[in-house]
């Protein structure tokens, strides 16, 4: 499940919920592509507080992301992944700027 929340600012904000594995990476994939390239926030939260695992579909979605966004000027941030998330959206090419704790 994907909850998606726009700021007072203009920031759009995606919150994954549970699991994030094949099946249901075609919805990630489709948010994220909609939000950079019709929707251009000035930034785009991914919020992964309340994602345990990514598979390495979802994972190279995340990264694809960041570069569309950057592509579309629109700044792409990871939020809150867990330090095993962050490992693997590191080796994917996400640069580690764009990944942050929120407490």
């Amino acid at each position: 499940m994907l909850e998606v929340l726009t700021t007072d600012d203009g920031d759009l904000v995606i919150c994954p919920h549970g699991e994030m594995d094949p099946d249901g990476s075609g919805e990630l994939r489709h948010v994220l592509v909609l939000a950079v390239r019709r929707i251009r926030p000035p930034r785009l939260i991914l919020d992964l507080g309340d994602v345990p695992m990514l598979d390495s579909i979802n994972v190279g979605t995340v990264a694809a992301a960041c570069e569309m966004g950057d592509d579309h000027a629109v700044t792409v941030f990871v939020q809150n992944p867990s330090a095993m998330l962050a490992g693997q959206l590191a080796a994917a090419g996400v640069p580690r700027q764009r990944v942050r704790s929120v407490v």
